[in-house]
């Protein structure tokens, strides 16, 4: 919930001044505005919106006949060992080139062809158990919850960069031959570029934050997978991405900042280490 913390402070700001617009403007009171924002976000979380409108945001798809017919049997065996219903979760295909699978909203989950084509059935399903313990980890509501609030802000911050282009294309156009009213169009501009900059690092800082708690949740739900019964094909599938040239560490602080996974190596290492100490399954 770390990253909530740091972008609902700015969300409500920013809402309660256009409540306090409209309420000037019309008989609705200030609180409309933000309860009707939070009121749409939960929708994000009704399972029939994250398959029509969710899922072809990120990319996700159903399944061919063909990737269906390999999907099926390996999905039914993760959701039978994490005592879910088959349905529980809702299995979508991304067309991509990475070796990855992502979890998504509440009820997402979503692997790359390339997966597919990369993994065996028993990587495969150490995969999708990873992807169904963050979903367990309630990981995916928090980051959904964090986008959703951080939408407002991204917004204003784009609408004062438009506002700072606006002011110095009006300066140069209209008011050269003036130095007090060139100086006036360079402060206006001036300050909707702060605005910009200071709305877009709240967002920066949101998602570093993410990021940062981001590899705490790998962890754990590397932890569930081990718990269902799939720690070792998941990291043979780790082994995998670093066979391929992928999973590195982050080399300095930018990088590391804007990883949010933590090392495929480190991931193994700790895999492997659960898997010899079984009583290191407990939550720590």
């Amino acid at each position: 919930m770390a990253p909530l913390v740091v972008v609902a402070p700015f969300w409500f700001a920013l809402t309660w001044l256009a409540g306090r617009l409209l309420a000037a403007l019309t008989p609705l009171p200030w609180w409309s505005v933000p309860l009707a924002w939070l009121a749409a976000g939960l929708t994000l979380f009704w399972r029939p919106v994250q398959i029509a409108a969710l899922a072809p945001v990120v990319g996700g798809r159903a399944p061919t006949t063909d990737e269906w017919s390999r999907l099926a049997p390996i999905w039914a065996a993760v959701s039978s060992r994490a005592n879910l219903r088959d349905d529980r979760f809702v299995l979508r295909v991304v067309d991509s080139n990475d070796l990855n699978a992502f979890a998504c909203g509440g009820h997402l989950v979503l692997v790359t062809t390339f997966a597919l084509d990369h993994l065996d059935d028993e990587q495969l399903a150490g995969v999708l158990a990873h992807e169904v313990g963050h979903h367990l980890g309630l990981h995916t509501v928090a980051l959904t919850a964090m986008h959703w609030l951080s939408l407002p802000i991204t917004q204003v911050s784009r609408t004062a960069f438009v506002l700072q282009n606006v002011a110095t294309a009006a300066t140069d156009a209209f008011v050269a031959h003036s130095s007090a009213l060139t100086a006036l169009g360079r402060v206006c501009a001036g300050i909707a570029r702060c605005i910009a900059w200071a709305l877009l690092s709240i967002v920066y800082a949101a998602d570093a934050t993410a990021n940062l708690v981001a590899h705490r949740s790998e962890f754990d739900a590397d932890r569930r997978a081990i718990q269902m019964g799939f720690g070792t094909p998941l990291a043979g599938a780790l082994r995998k991405v670093v066979a391929l040239g992928h999973g590195g560490r982050a080399v300095g602080w930018r990088a590391r900042l804007q990883a949010s996974h933590p090392a495929a190596r480190t991931r193994i290492a700790r895999i492997e280490a659960v898997l010899r100490h079984p009583s290191n399954l407990q939550p720590g």
